[in-house]
């Protein structure tokens, strides 16, 4: 994977001023050494109000744990060229920024700051690093991988250094700007981005197509959380069943997703088993955690939800 010590005249050409100026201030950070793990919103905030941190002291407590900052803390460039573009916000005598820096392995990158509370923000968290490392547990060379749903692009990207081709989608304009930046930040020149719902940026056969979707029923509809029914696998679905209609022979599907059970049985499971013994020559449907996102059964939604299953499937195509 190469990355490039400045932007070069296409990528400032391909990225708007606003957004170029995202991929100067992780070319800053990046200079500064920084680094930051990105965990649950729950554990930020507890780790938040544990120190009683209110203001920030260093660059990771600006874009990591987006705490209001005062400008003299980041200096006048940095501070100018995101001031400019609109990417921070006047907090009474402080500032405040709209996105966060996360590292997941050689990569940093930008997405929405916390509380990911608006709906259409771009989410980072744990599920990315899980999903990242199946990905690289999974697959080890292709052709063109499409990465559907791409979020911040982290999935796609970190496969791009053993694919020819990798195809960042999402129907969220704002996870393409970012995955756009990403790209370019990591020095990365065999990505495509575009617009989309699920496969609709496929021009042709794919061999790899990889997915972390989102698999709750999310009151505030918000994109990077709400599944769709039944009981938030519906976007999931919808992807297996296209992933299996693009996929050339042999292509393989990778899919981190949460999966409901009810009265000890996961239906979405069992559907995915029935559509796999059909059309695929192996497959793998794994539990890598029984029980996650337990707070959601409080919701009318689950009333007969006993857990929320977290699930690796991994199938290639006959």
């Amino acid at each position: 994977m190469r990355r490039a010590a400045q932007p070069t005249s296409e990528e400032q050409h391909s990225i708007p001023g606003d957004d170029a100026a995202l991929l100067a201030a992780g070319r800053i950070l990046q200079a500064h050494g920084y680094a930051f793990t990105t965990i649950t919103p729950a554990s930020h905030a507890r780790v938040l109000a544990r120190h009683g941190r209110a203001e920030a002291r260093s660059l990771r407590d600006v874009f990591g744990w987006t705490l209001p900052f005062r400008r003299e803390l980041i200096g006048n460039d940095l501070f100018e060229l995101l001031r400019a573009s609109g990417w921070l916000q006047q907090d009474d005598a402080f500032w405040r920024s709209t996105v966060r820096f996360s590292s997941i392995g050689k990569l940093l990158v930008v997405h929405s700051a916390y509380p990911t509370t608006g709906e259409h923000a771009v989410f980072f968290g744990p599920d990315t690093y899980r999903f990242c490392a199946l990905l690289e547990e999974t697959v080890r060379s292709a052709e063109t991988v499409v990465d559907v749903g791409c979020g911040s692009g982290a999935g796609g990207l970190v496969l791009a250094g053993r694919a020819q081709r990798v195809i960042l989608s999402d129907p969220n304009p704002l996870a393409v700007r970012f995955s756009r930046v990403n790209a370019a930040l990591a020095g990365i020149e065999n990505t495509e981005v575009s617009t989309g719902s699920f496969l609709e940026a496929l021009t042709g056969p794919a061999d790899v197509i990889i997915a972390n979707p989102p698999y709750l029923l999310d009151p505030a509809g918000r994109q990077y959380r709400h599944g769709g029914h039944p009981l938030g696998t519906g976007i999931a679905e919808r992807i297996a069943r296209d992933a299996l209609d693009v996929l050339r022979p042999g292509g393989l599907l990778v899919l981190y997703t949460g999966s409901p059970v009810v009265d000890g049985v996961d239906p979405f499971r069992r559907l995915l088993e029935g559509l796999f013994e059909e059309f695929c020559s192996t497959a793998s449907i794994r539990e890598l955690d029984p029980d996650v996102f337990g707070e959601e059964l409080d919701s009318p939604a689950y009333a007969d939800v006993e857990r929320i299953a977290l699930l690796s499937i991994v199938a290639r195509r006959r």
